[in-house]
């Protein structure tokens, strides 16, 4: 495989670009954000070119630039796929909840194989027979994934506040437009609507209700997690409401193991 550096060399002598050249522009990028980090010097260019030197971020930046390459395909070149990132941080299992921003990500398009055109998706269906004759898809860009209009996050491992109904290491979709809580238009608990909220200390899921300027976050009732009252607005946002859930059913196995 070729050396990120020599591919960034053939693509500057493609150019015809002289290293004093790519140095020079790399000076008015670092003058337009007053920051001296995004000079490309000759002596590091020559490192980064020959000897395999990984550059900085910022003088990544000012070389993508120069040269009109991707710095997403750039990184892809140093071993870094942007796209696998919301795959890799579903695999972490760490404790806190937390947003996962793949606005990034928005401009990726996903081209599906051919098998998929006759997979009834409204049906249940065994995909990974589907899948494993296409390899991998980075779950982060599947077209199902409203990455402009929805958010999405994680919830801990040890986040048992909504159990059953969300457990602990759930992919959460969220609806930012539904933000208004309401105390009536549902028959079971599994109705209720369920806010992402995000508070001084981090993020947590909950039933919400709003009683004279404070934000009560209720837990579920089989939960071992207290409710927590906020001053509202000011110590937390409702960020939206939980409408979509992908999760596991071993999490409650894996917190036996722990205890």
């Amino acid at each position: 495989m070729t050396d990120p550096g020599r591919k960034l060399k053939k693509v500057r002598l493609q150019l015809g670009f002289k290293y004093r050249e790519v140095e020079e522009a790399s000076e008015k990028i670092a003058s337009q954000y007053g920051n001296r980090e995004f000079v490309v010097g000759l002596s590091r260019l020559a490192d980064i070119e020959n000897k395999g030197t990984v550059p900085a971020i910022y003088r990544l930046y000012s070389l993508c630039t120069i040269y009109g390459l991707n710095l997403s395909a750039v990184l892809e070149w140093y071993g870094i796929q942007i796209g696998r990132m919301a795959g890799d941080a579903a695999g972490l299992h760490l404790a806190p909840t937390r947003v996962i921003d793949f606005e990034p990500l928005v401009a990726t398009q996903l081209e599906l194989p051919a098998e998929f055109e006759n997979v009834d998706l409204r049906r249940t269906s065994y995909l990974s027979r589907e899948l494993r004759r296409w390899g991998k898809v980075p779950a982060a860009l599947l077209n199902s994934l409203d990455l402009r209009r929805q958010r999405y996050a994680l919830i801990g491992i040890d986040d048992w506040s909504m159990y059953p109904i969300l457990r602990p290491g759930s992919f959460v979709q969220i609806d930012e437009a539904k933000r208004r809580t309401s105390t009536e238009g549902w028959v079971h608990e599994y109705e209720k609507p369920i806010f992402f909220v995000e508070h001084r200390d981090g993020y947590r899921c909950g039933w919400c209700t709003e009683r004279g300027g404070l934000l009560i976050v209720q837990s579920c009732p089989t939960s071992p997690v207290p409710p927590e009252v906020y001053n509202y607005p000011g110590e937390a946002e409702i960020v939206g409401q939980v409408v979509g859930v992908d999760m596991r059913l071993d999490q409650v196995r894996r917190r036996h193991k722990r205890s």
